[in-house]
């Protein structure tokens, strides 16, 4: 990170206790909607270290790009990554913390929502029994949730009870080994996701130069050894997120320490993958820090988008249906700082950032055609947002 600041010095100054109590919906003051449109729900993950007060609530306008915070779910620390199971209207966050209480690890806490008004209803948190949980995601039944451990270097599986609550750990892989910088000489679990199939986890290690790849156990809610057990990135290239094909043929990783997105082709009885192509995220002339941060695909499968942060630019990458390989299209800035997380909107006509230090969500225009990116006009400010998730 820029200013020669890393996630566990940040982290080291954030508050380490959760509150016991959720306010959902409550709006916030001077608000108003688009007269006749109830819009998409976009939730909004947060630093709370500063200003933020937790999990932001938007209402997105599809016709214009519109964006308005609706309300905010207050009494919830450092609520970073998100995920939804849209099906059972439940939503988790991770807590990113080093510890509550003096007990190590974070914690990733369940909500129910009203698909209705959106509001947010506290059911419990569970223990990732590692420090730091950046990354949450969901198996496709709703019975699992899986948390990246970054500081802690592991990756934990929670179970799912039947009203959404969440249960003791019945996994947690602990990683080990090192790589070539600084920030890597211990596992930092960044990112873990399942194949289109549910049947692998792969999780990016940026402090192994990893991908690590695991059968899932859906009946006992354990990840199992795989064969081959990893995927190697080049060393110092940090990996940090993961994005697969629709199809599962293809798995695309954004590297954080050295500002590459790497192409996989998937082997799928196994799991293995093979790598076909890794390009730089940067232009070749700027020469400043940088510091990749997520992906996604276009919903047609033409089209990746990764963040730079230092760069503050969104990149554009072609997608050459037959062999999965990309070629640069476009480098478009943010019209923010240190864009983190991004998400296109359900409709695929726009692509939203959360560009984290100027405390701005920006709108895009999605080029159907070509992919580009064209800034919208409409921008929300929301303190600290660093995940965006629509509903």
């Amino acid at each position: 990170m820029t200013q020669k600041i890393t996630r566990r010095d940040f982290l080291k100054t954030l508050g380490i206790g959760i509150a016991g109590s959720v306010t959902a919906g409550r709006l916030l003051a001077g608000v108003r909607f688009p007269e006749g449109s109830r819009g998409a729900k976009l939730f909004v993950g947060t630093y709370t270290n500063g200003r933020s007060e937790g999990i932001y609530r938007c209402s997105f306008d599809a016709g214009t790009g519109n964006l308005s915070v609706e309300s905010v779910t207050t009494d919830v620390a450092n609520p970073s990554f998100l995920a939804l199971d849209r099906n059972r209207c439940r939503l988790f966050c991770v807590n990113e913390i080093a510890g509550i209480g003096g007990t190590p690890g974070g914690t990733v806490s369940a909500f129910v929502l009203d698909p209705e008004t959106g509001e947010l209803r506290l059911l419990n948190s569970s223990s990732t029994h590692g420090a730091d949980p950046c990354y949450v995601t969901i198996d496709s039944a709703g019975r699992y949730v899986l948390a990246a451990n970054y500081s802690g270097g592991s990756i934990a599986v929670l179970p799912v009870r039947d009203d959404g609550s969440l249960g003791e750990a019945t996994d947690v892989v602990q990683h080990r080994g090192s790589s070539v910088k600084s920030r890597q000489q211990g596992p930092h679990a960044h990112s873990i996701v399942f194949d289109p199939a549910g049947r692998y986890a792969y999780a990016a290690d940026l402090g192994l130069d990893r991908v690590m790849i695991y059968r899932f156990d859906d009946r006992q809610g354990k990840l199992l050894p795989s064969t081959p057990g990893w995927a190697p990135l080049k060393p110092g290239a940090g990996p940090r997120h993961i994005a697969f094909s629709s199809d599962g043929s293809a798995v695309y990783v954004v590297n954080e320490l050295d500002s590459t997105l790497t192409a996989f082709s998937v082997e799928r009885t196994t799991g293995a993958l093979e790598e076909l192509q890794t390009l730089p995220t940067i232009p070749s002339t700027f020469a400043g820090e940088n510091f990749p941060a997520d992906i996604h695909i276009a919903p047609s499968g033409r089209f990746i988008y990764a963040s730079n942060r230092g760069h503050d630019s969104i990149a554009v990458f072609a997608v050459e249906a037959v062999t999965g390989k990309l070629s640069p299209v476009q480098h478009e800035p943010t019209g923010g700082k240190w864009p983190r997380n991004f998400t296109i909107d359900p409709t695929g006509k726009y692509l939203l950032v959360a560009n984290q230090r100027s405390e701005t969500i920006t709108v895009f225009d999605v080029h159907p055609e070509s992919g580009t990116l064209a800034l919208n006009g409409h921008t929300a400010e929301i303190p600290s947002p660093v995940c965006l998730r629509f509903l």
